[in-house]
């Protein structure tokens, strides 16, 4: 998708490009950290995805899933998908605005 992201507000496509900092799952479970490997260990390592912004515990979507996820800090849960917005055409222009001004 060659939409380019919206200062993180919501996401475009699969949100491949988001950038926001929604930490919790769609169901409210607080994300672990990209750099932590508890309670779930993962390959997700910085340095092998350096475009990924795999910052603090946000919602990301480093392979290409449906939509940005989070790996849980709940041991019973591994990972979830996060409930981030799909961006309208309102939001495209409103971020278009702030960006010239």
């Amino acid at each position: 998708c060659l939409i380019p992201s919206l200062l993180g507000e919501c996401m475009q496509c699969n949100g491949e490009d988001y950038r926001g900092e929604v930490s919790r799952t769609e169901s409210g479970l607080e994300c672990q950290r990209w750099d932590v490997q508890e309670p779930h260990m993962h390959g997700f390592i910085l340095k092998h995805y350096p475009g990924k912004d795999l910052k603090m515990n946000y919602c990301r979507n480093p392979d290409g899933e449906l939509r940005p996820w989070c790996f849980t800090t709940n041991p019973n849960k591994r990972w979830e998908y996060c409930n981030i917005p799909r961006c309208g055409e309102s939001d495209f222009l409103r971020s278009l605005h702030r960006v010239a001004h």
